[in-house]
Order: C-alpha cells, then sequence, then structure tokens
C-alpha cells in the first residue's frame, strides 16, 4: 500500500476517534440530562439533536461553511478564538462532525438511562452516595451496552461521512482527505482499483460494525 493510501485511512479513523471521544465527553451528559427532564420543552430538545439524522449533509455543511468563513462575524470570532481559521482544517472537521454524529451518541445513551430503574439511585442515595458517585459507580455501568453502542454508531458514522466533510474541509491530503473523499476523487479520476481499495475495507468494516451493534444489543451486564 503507497504512502498516500494509509495517511487517508489513519487521517478517517483519527477524525472518527477524536470525534467518539468527544462525544463520550459532551453526550452522556446531554443524554442523562434529556431522560430526566420532565417538561413540555423535551420533545423541542430532542428534535433538534436528532435534526442531523434527517438534514441533508450539504444543508449542514453550508451553514457551517458560512459560520467558519472569516468574512463573516462568526467565523471572525471563531479564529480569533481559536487562533486559526477552521475551512479546511481538520479541527474544522472535528467540530463539523461532533455536531452531525451527536445523536448517534445521544439516543442510545438516553434510552439506556430511561431504562434504568428508578431505585437504583434512590438505593444509593439511602446509602449515603452523593449524586456524582451514584452516577459514576452506579448508573454509568449499568449502561455500558448502550453506551459501546453508541461509541461504535458514533465512530462509524463519522467515518462515512461525506458531503459535510466535502463542503468544509475539500480534499486536502494528510489534513482532510478522509476515505470517502478519496473514493470520489478516485471515481472521478478513473482510479477505479484505488476506488475498490478504500471501499472494500469500509465495507468489511460497515459488516463488523453491523454484528457489533446487534451483538451489544443482546449482551445485559450485571455489576
Amino acid at each position: 500500500m503507497d504512502g498516500d493510501f494509509v495517511q487517508t485511512l489513519l487521517l478517517t479513523g483519527r477524525l472518527a476517534l477524536v470525534t467518539t471521544l468527544l462525544l463520550m465527553v459532551i453526550g452522556v451528559p446531554i443524554a442523562y440530562g434529556l431522560s430526566r427532564f420532565r417538561h413540555r420543552l423535551r420533545p423541542v430538545l430532542e428534535a433538534v439533536i436528532a435534526l442531523p439524522l434527517i438534514l441533508p449533509p450539504t444543508v449542514l455543511g453550508f451553514y457551517l461553511l458560512w459560520a467558519f468563513s472569516p468574512g463573516n462575524a462568526p467565523g471572525s470570532w471563531l479564529q480569533e478564538l481559536w487562533g486559526a481559521e477552521l475551512l479546511f482544517s481538520f479541527e474544522g472537521l472535528v467540530i463539523g462532525s461532533l455536531i452531525y454524529s451527536l445523536p448517534f451518541m445521544v439516543q442510545p445513551v438516553q434510552a439506556g438511562f430511561e431504562k434504568l430503574p428508578g431505585e437504583l439511585s434512590e438505593i444509593a442515595y439511602t446509602l449515603g452516595a452523593s449524586r456524582w458517585t451514584a452516577f459514576f459507580r452506579i448508573e454509568l455501568p449499568n449502561i455500558r451496552p448502550a453506551l459501546l453502542t453508541g461509541a461504535v454508531l458514533t465512530f462509524a458514522h463519522t467515518v462515512g461521512e461525506f458531503g459535510l466533510i466535502l463542503m468544509i474541509g475539500g480534499n486536502i491530503p494528510g489534513e482532510t482527505r478522509v476515505a470517502s473523499i478519496a473514493i470520489y476523487d478516485a471515481v472521478e479520476g478513473l482510479e477505479y482499483a484505488v476506488a475498490h481499495k478504500y471501499s472494500l475495507i469500509l465495507l468489511v468494516f460497515s459488516l463488523l460494525v453491523l454484528a457489533g451493534v446487534r451483538a451489544l444489543s443482546r449482551w445485559s451486564w450485571t455489576p
């Protein structure tokens, strides 16, 4: 395998890994808050988070393109805050991926929290545990399958991103050129052998992800 091929696959994995880890930090508290939120505005919040599931990637990509552009107020502020332009950069891809993959982390984790018996936390509180102790020692361990499902789906979804990445990242080798972009580029250049190599790897990866998610859905863990 040539260097560019390996570099593209490594960049794809790096983007998916960074996005997944950050969404574990961001998405789990959101999922927990939604699972405990009892207000008529809850469906609105859930709809906003789920919007990337049905919103065309190019629509989100267009608005991020506008927001990241230094010629606009948000882009100018972000550039000053970040210290560099977000357009056509790895950092910009990470931000876009966080927004686009958010529901894939939040929804399974929220479902996991909602299935927990309320007595678990109440018993922990009566035994003197604080809210944080109950969360980290009782609730999180009991939704481990949901956490793993969210992580796997987030990673896989980020690997398969195309439209959003093309709009805000372009096709810069070593910086924003991920596998999905490389496939498109290879097909346009009639380099079908190269496109086949990338596609075969992503096909096998997708099958493994689906098998893993189905296995996780049947797995329960008892502390």
